[in-house]
């Protein structure tokens, strides 16, 4: 397919898709299409899936992926418009019922003392995009910058196995929470929000992304697979979709990830879902190993930013 044809297939998807397409590759705000997400398509069906109650699934973190939790995580992914009522009445329920004691969303019943930082960083990025009240906010930022580990990163199971080494699942999923907050327009403990999205992409930068920086190695042959949704777990294009919705320039130190990623192109320009999380799911938006508008639209919007800075990366 031509450039033309690709961008007719991709609008041919879901209208969440449609409007990301426009924003992200055509250059147009259109209000219209984020305002029809919950009201057709896969917005609809996740909307329609809320209980009576309030929630989804069983509670906050239960079960995995149909929870309240990663069902507004996937909600905010669809770019359902940031004033829905549904989705910011859920986010204070929680903030209201499932608070610990470090300042962070507890996970269970049992879990009351420590949150998980990886959780909270995916909480702060759809509690950020719905708009929730700032002060609402401050006790998640507080005890996320409270885990940041010394190589610059962060790691979930610091509260729970005593990790030594930050996580890149972890450190995209609160880097993306930080950046949120900070679009937003919030500014509490701004400096040090700053200051610990810096050390923690410079964490996934020392490591190209994918590699060891002791081996040169591929850490996880999964990082290099393209899932969606994400959900908690880390791949090189969520990380460089990251890097490309904060605005980030070249780095040679994805050159490695970008070529991972140019070599799954398709012939016909597409991007497969090569693969998909286990569990429980509403429903499934895509197939793995078919071409995938996700994939493809994700690929396209950083292959498009960063070839602002090195035009050997435009796609032919």
């Amino acid at each position: 397919m031509n450039e033309q044809q690709i961008i007719t297939w991709l609008l041919e998807g879901d209208v969440s898709i449609q409007y990301q397409v426009h924003r992200d590759l055509l250059g147009n705000h259109r209000e219209d299409l984020q305002k029809r997400i919950a009201f057709e398509g896969w917005g609809k069906q996740f909307l329609s899936k809320r209980s009576a109650l309030g929630h989804w699934g069983e509670r906050f973190y239960l079960p995995k992926w149909i929870s309240t939790h990663y069902t507004l995580l996937d909600l905010r992914n669809l770019c359902l418009s940031p004033d829905d009522p549904i989705a910011k009445e859920t986010i204070e329920l929680t903030l209201n019922t499932s608070k610990a004691e470090d300042g962070g969303i507890r996970l269970g019943p049992s879990t009351s003392i420590y949150s998980d930082v990886c959780v909270n960083g995916m909480f702060l990025n759809y509690a950020s995009y719905f708009k929730i009240d700032e002060p609402r906010l401050v006790p998640i930022v507080d005890s996320i910058l409270n885990e940041k580990m010394p190589d610059g990163g962060f790691n979930c199971r610091t509260t729970r196995s005593g990790a030594t080494h930050s996580s890149l699942h972890t450190t995209i999923s609160v880097l993306e929470g930080l950046v949120e907050f900070l679009k937003a327009g919030y500014t509490y403990r701004k400096s040090d929000i700053l200051n610990a999205g810096r050390s923690a992409e410079e964490f996934i930068l020392l490591h190209r992304l994918f590699l060891s920086d002791h081996t040169g190695q591929i850490i996880k042959k999964e990082f290099l697979k393209l899932a969606y949704p994400s959900r908690w777990k880390y791949d090189i294009l969520r990380a460089l979709d990251y890097f490309q919705y904060l605005g980030r320039k070249w780095d040679d130190r994805m050159r490695e990830a970008i070529n991972v990623i140019r070599k799954k192109r398709n012939k016909d320009g597409t991007w497969n879902m090569q693969a998909a999380h286990p569990g429980q799911l509403h429903f499934i938006m895509e197939k793995a190993g078919k071409p995938s508008r996700w994939n493809t639209l994700r690929a396209r919007r950083v292959l498009k930013h960063f070839n602002k800075y090195q035009p050997e990366l435009i796609m032919d």
